[in-house]
């Protein structure tokens, strides 16, 4: 390689170059990396003119280049992120029927828990406003927490009768739940 001058030397390196960054798994951005590193040879080092100087002096930037890379896409969030374009799109509401499906469901519960005693609705309005069987305890004022939950068992049983028999069964995929007894049976 005695008397290339510097840009034959450059356009042969560049080729190394790009197949180191392409062997190191950034197939998408090697031939960016490669055009930065020339960029910075061409801008910052104008004075090296031997290949055995250009050559360690390139991939020395280039896996500088390569660690910064892989620290913008860690701190972008880009690093395990799938592509766009490989999901097909969804839309998230449920079409008419489903939502009709939906809105009598919950007409039906509405009926179902107004036909319950006093005491079942009170146990229900409870639960939903989130407490637990401990707090329900002592807001009923019972002693035993048993009595609750053979209450809160006897009302899911009325409530169950009064909604025809069985509970519709709801897809919990992907919730990370696990669906009650009434639900399988």
């Amino acid at each position: 390689m005695v008397g290339l001058t510097r840009e034959e030397i450059l356009r042969q390196l560049r080729e190394r170059i790009l197949a180191f960054a392409t062997s190191r798994g950034l197939r998408e951005a090697a031939e960016d990396l490669t055009q930065d590193v020339l960029m910075v040879l061409h801008e910052k080092y104008p004075y090296v003119k031997e290949l055995t100087e250009l050559v360690p002096l390139s991939f020395q930037i280039l896996r500088f280049k390569m660690l910064d890379s892989q620290r913008k896409t860690l701190r972008r969030g880009e690093y395990n992120q799938e592509s766009v374009d490989d999901h097909p799109l969804v839309d998230p509401g449920d079409d008419p029927a489903m939502q009709a499906e939906q809105k009598e469901r919950v007409t039906q519960l509405i009926a179902a828990l107004q036909q319950l005693g006093e005491r079942c609705q009170k146990l229900f309005r409870l639960k939903l406003e989130g407490h637990t069987f401990p707090e329900i305890m002592q807001i009923l004022g019972e002693h035993s927490i048993n009595t609750i939950y053979t209450w809160d068992s006897r009302c899911r049983k009325q409530l169950l009768t009064l909604m025809g028999g069985k509970w519709e069964t709801i897809s919990l995929e992907g919730k990370g739940q696990r669906p009650n007894k009434e639900t399988v049976g």
